[in-house]
């Protein structure tokens, strides 16, 4: 064990207990940071827009503030691109998070010099508390690589601006400099292809003991090292421990990862955004994110189904309750407020408050009234695949709306690694299972008014060359599970084995 993970030892132990300390007093620091958010929001032109000055409590601020996602926001980003100071928070921003998001093209989230450390220090705290409980400290010693954007950023207004993983790039704390992998100059690389090929290059002889990414970029980069070295990423580097992960669900690519592997390792999951880092997996044994109750962002929930809603319901942490659907709406020290991030949870505990991430506010299907979302697909097809023992690689769901006389039906179109023995009992399977999850489905079904789904084949590596095609290739990019409409699936057919069973 060297200096640096000697050193860890004793700072890994004491941000442990202060987070375990934090558990119990989750309540009175989120009602903390929403005194100060409004008392720092009475001073900037949002506030005085909102009437702050009259707000005393949180009702007064769900009375005074509606939720608002990025484009109901965005008149007041724009103000902040003209380089207009106290807008949405005190000053100016320090970066802006430049994100493709897959709900309103491209966006600009302010980070400011007070939200800054909610990004840096959740990762730090994640790593923290793995080593405290697992005795795993050498892998500090080791190399470290990233997964990310370019840290080139350009200036909007004189504030740097680019990709939320580039950005944090630059706040990579100096003790891990010389431990950090690619090189500066790889990671300034767009071209992802190009990219990749230099990461191989850069890493493939060295003693890598972290890896952190998104689960599909990361199996594309296992990929590349497979084929270079012709071994198992877990033989290549015998002191590779623990594996970073977030931004997509990690079930679907699980298997898959850990196969290229080829041994069993640790894992932590993540849950960052451009908006802010919102939880994190304090417990590598257990399941589930706890929430960053302490770090400058004040949480709302909305129930799932009334999202849509003129008048949704808004709860405080305090009154969420376990196996409800949410979508979580924030108020953070970055200036957005009653936010709504597009992403919905679900917890599974509040003592602590631990959730898991059950999907995407937009990405549902309810073509026909079923209200199908992520959460609900990725089960059946997971549950279905394990018994019949295939493994995915990567799928998407849209819906068939019938023209003619046959009936509408959901189209799944997936990449399999190995393809099931019976395709069209396979996909009998995996519609009884998602019935089982959604009765609204199971009522059309029954009903005789859709047909079971059918399965579209997509080539192999087709979703690669999907987003390669839309410029989506790499980064923080990730295909949406689901649509409501034909407009990727229209996209997806020159990657498409032709023929629906």
């Amino acid at each position: 064990m060297n200096l640096k993970s000697l050193l860890a030892k004793p700072f890994a132990y004491y941000i442990f207990n202060q987070i375990k300390k934090g558990t119990e007093t989750a309540l009175a620091d989120q009602d903390a940071i929403f005194k100060n958010l409004v008392k720092t929001g009475r001073n900037i032109e949002f506030g005085k827009d909102h009437g702050f000055d009259e707000i005393k409590n949180y009702d007064d601020f769900k009375k005074a503030v509606p939720v608002r996602d990025y484009e109901q926001l965005k008149p007041y980003i724009e103000k902040v691109k003209q380089g207009k100071h106290n807008i949405l928070w005190k000053g100016k921003p320090s970066y802006f998070a430049k994100t493709s998001g897959t709900t309103s093209g491209v966006k600009y989230i302010p980070i400011t010099k007070d939200s800054i450390p909610n990004h840096i220090n959740t990762a730090r705290n994640a790593l923290l508390c793995y080593m405290a409980q697992s005795g795993n400290y050498a892998f500090a010693s080791g190399k470290l690589i990233f997964l990310s954007g370019s840290p080139e950023l350009e200036r909007i207004a004189d504030i740097p601006t680019g990709r939320l993983s580039g950005i944090v790039n630059h706040h990579v704390p100096s003790y891990l400099r010389t431990n950090q992998l690619p090189s500066y100059e790889t990671n300034c690389i767009e071209d992802w292809e190009t990219k990749l090929d230099k990461i191989v290059d850069e890493t493939i002889n060295q003693d890598m003991t972290l890896i952190s990414g998104i689960p599909p970029w990361m199996q594309m980069y296992f990929d590349a090292l497979v084929k270079r070295s012709g071994k198992k990423v877990g033989e290549l580097f015998p002191n590779f421990s623990v594996m970073v992960q977030g931004g997509v669900n990690f079930e679907p690519y699980k298997a898959k990862l850990f196969e290229s592997i080829g041994r069993p390792l640790d894992t932590i999951e993540l849950f960052p955004a451009s908006e802010g880092f919102f939880a994190f997996q304090d417990n590598y044994k257990e399941p589930g994110l706890l929430l960053n109750t302490n770090s400058g962002i004040f949480f709302e929930f909305i129930p799932a189904n009334e999202i849509f809603n003129e008048n949704p319901t808004r709860l405080s942490l305090k009154d969420v309750k376990i196996g409800e659907n949410y979508a979580l709406i924030i108020s953070s020290n970055a200036g957005l407020w009653a936010y709504n991030i597009g992403d919905t949870v679900k917890f599974i505990s509040t003592s602590p408050y631990r959730l898991i991430v059950s999907g995407r506010i937009k990405h549902f299907i309810s073509a026909f009234g079923e209200h199908v979302i992520g959460e609900e697909v990725e089960y059946a097809l997971l549950n279905a695949a394990k018994e019949e023992g295939v493994r995915i690689i990567e799928f998407t769901v849209a819906p068939f709306i019938s023209s003619n006389e046959g009936k509408s039906y959901h189209e799944w179109f997936i990449e399999f690694e190995n393809e099931p023995a019976d395709l069209k009992a396979f996909a009998k399977k995996v519609d009884d299972k998602l019935r089982g999850k959604n009765v609204y489905y199971d009522d059309l079904i029954s009903g005789n008014i859709l047909e079971v789904l059918k399965i579209t084949r997509v080539k192999k590596n087709g979703f690669i060359n999907y987003m390669k095609s839309i410029g989506k290739l790499g980064g923080q990019n990730k295909v949406p599970r689901l649509s409501n409409d034909r407009k990727l699936s229209d996209e997806l057919q020159p990657f498409v084995v032709h023929g629906i069973l």
